[in-house]
C-alpha cells in the first residue's frame, strides 16, 4: 500500500493533557489544538518525505524503513529512531518512552501516539485531501475527495483568476491540494 497523498486532521482525542504530559508549553498547546493541520506524505519504496504543516510551523522529516534516521517530535526535538512496515498499512516507530503508529485505510490515516509510562495517548484522524485533473472537451474538471470544480476553457486556456469564477470562494480552499 502507498501512503502518498496530502492528509489534513479531522480531529484529534486528548490532545491537551497529552501535549501538557510531553512538555509543550501552555501557550503553544492553546495555540494548536483548534489548527486543522495538513500532512503530506511522499513514498518512494521503502523511502519517505514527511511534511508536516500547522499554522506556520512546518515539520519535515524523512526516513527509510528499516534504518536509523533522524526525526523531529512535535516539540521540536530531535531523536533518533527506526521507522517499521507492519503489514501493508502501519508505520510504527518508538522514540524517548513514546509510540507512534500510523495506520492508513483507503484516505483515511488514523495516527496514535503513546506516552508508554503511564499510558497517556493522542490519537489523530486525517483525510486524504486527493484530486485528479482532467481535460474533457472544452471544460477542465477538477476533483478531489472534498469538491469538484469545472471550468470552461477559454481559447484554448482554462478560465483565470481575473475572470469571474462559476464556484462559491470556500472551493478555492481545495484547489491548491492537488496530489498524485
Amino acid at each position: 500500500m502507498n501512503f502518498s497523498g496530502k492528509y489534513q486532521v479531522q480531529s484529534q482525542e486528548n490532545f491537551e493533557p497529552f501535549m501538557k504530559a510531553i512538555g509543550l508549553p501552555d501557550d503553544l498547546i492553546q495555540k494548536g489544538k483548534d489548527i486543522k493541520g495538513v500532512s503530506e506524505v511522499v513514498q518512494n519504496g521503502k523511502h519517505f518525505k514527511l511534511t508536516i504543516t500547522t499554522g506556520s510551523k512546518v515539520i519535515q522529516n524523512e526516513f527509510t524503513l528499516g534504518e536509523e534516521c533522524e526525526l523531529e517530535t512535535m516539540t521540536g526535538e530531535k531523536v533518533k529512531a527506526v521507522v517499521q512496515l507492519e503489514g501493508e498499512n502501519k508505520l510504527v516507530t518508538s522514540f524517548k518512552g513514546i509510540k507512534s503508529v500510523t495506520e492508513l485505510n483507503g484516505d483515511t490515516v488514523v495516527h496514535a501516539v503513546v506516552q508508554l509510562e503511564g499510558e497517556n495517548k493522542l490519537v489523530t484522524s486525517f483525510k486524504g485531501i486527493k484530486s485528479v485533473t482532467e481535460l474533457n472537451g472544452d471544460t477542465v474538471i477538477h476533483v478531489s475527495c472534498h469538491s469538484e470544480l469545472r471550468l470552461p476553457v477559454l481559447e484554448g486556456r482554462s478560465a483565470g483568476p481575473s475572470e469571474e469564477p462559476p464556484f462559491p470562494p470556500p472551493l478555492l480552499l481545495f484547489v491548491s491540494a492537488a496530489t498524485s
